[in-house]
């Protein structure tokens, strides 16, 4: 058996708007438009994608918070309504999609041997959170491979930034490895957003982008710093001034994916693809892709 590889990882926000606003058959609200730019972004990324082969999408959403150790999705078929807490009004989103349990296993099982604690989640009746779905709707909305979902822990909160990230290092690694001892081609999904300040009250007309821009200027610049550094394939140094980043920007790093992310391609130095950025109720977002091993 060939080893597996990553072939690509992305930085895949998880705005519910962007799905609402798509309108796909699986949500319940219909939107007349909203949030292009970030959509059209998607879209490249999905065009992009379609032109290598992969068997399943990880994703490492910050939105699945556990309290202890990180888990891991451990049930082959999930079928349910995911309704998003804060906007309701927005996503109601009747998912169908399947798991790559075996993967998940052994993914947990290297985390295990790395010494961090694990978990697989084998209840049947779990409800998939919105962050998991959003990335993975936007990135292959035909939902036509399966996915490994990945927890958050709440090690920035618990303890600090430096303990989350030296999890995540472990973390990122332990996928990579059983990623190839697997066999199989993956792609993986970053699911946050950068900057993370919202607004505290939306318009009338939800999906009205005249009420639509960064929440403040500050954000914007932090934004743009993180960018250019994954333009100009410094990943390392974009880790190294996440703690600050993060801090600084609210941002929506704190929960670990993209540090996960970027450890398991062992921090890429080939410049990004910047699919696009932009602005969703305040927070800043971009749609953001590396490529892995050759294809």
């Amino acid at each position: 058996m060939k080893p597996g590889k990553i072939v690509a990882g992305a930085l895949a926000p998880h705005p519910p708007h962007l799905v609402y606003a798509a309108n796909p058959k699986q949500n319940e609200p219909r939107a007349e438009c909203g949030w292009e730019t970030l959509r059209w972004a998607y879209e490249r990324l999905q065009k992009s994608l379609s032109e290598i082969e992969y068997d399943v999408l990880i994703v490492h959403s910050p939105h699945w918070r556990t309290n202890t150790g990180t888990h891991f999705l451990g049930v082959p078929h999930f079928k349910s309504v995911s309704v998003d807490p804060v906007f309701p009004n927005l996503f109601r989103y009747h998912y169908d999609l399947k798991v790559d349990v075996p993967l998940a296993e052994m993914i947990c099982a290297e985390a295990a041997q790395a010494g961090l604690e694990t978990q697989m989640m084998r209840n049947p009746d779990y409800r998939i959170d919105y962050g998991t779905i959003v990335s993975c709707h936007m990135t292959n909305p035909e939902w036509n491979k399966p996915i490994v979902g990945i927890s958050s822990v709440g090690a920035a909160r618990y303890y600090n930034m430096d303990v989350l990230q030296a999890m995540m290092f472990k973390l990122g690694q332990a996928t990579r490895t059983a990623i190839e001892k697997s066999g199989k081609r993956a792609v993986l999904l970053a699911s946050n957003s950068l900057s993370h300040r919202h607004f505290t009250a939306e318009p009338d007309v939800v999906e009205d982008m005249s009420f639509e821009h960064i929440n403040n200027h500050n954000q914007y610049l932090w934004d743009m710093k993180m960018i250019d550094l994954m333009k100009k394939g410094q990943s390392r140094a974009m880790i190294d001034i996440l703690t600050d980043f993060t801090e600084q920007a609210n941002a929506e790093t704190d929960g670990g994916s993209l540090t996960w992310l970027m450890a398991a391609m062992e921090f890429p130095t080939q410049p990004a693809t910047v699919h696009g950025y932009g602005t969703v109720i305040g927070t800043g977002n971009a749609v953001v892709e590396w490529r892995g091993a050759t294809p």
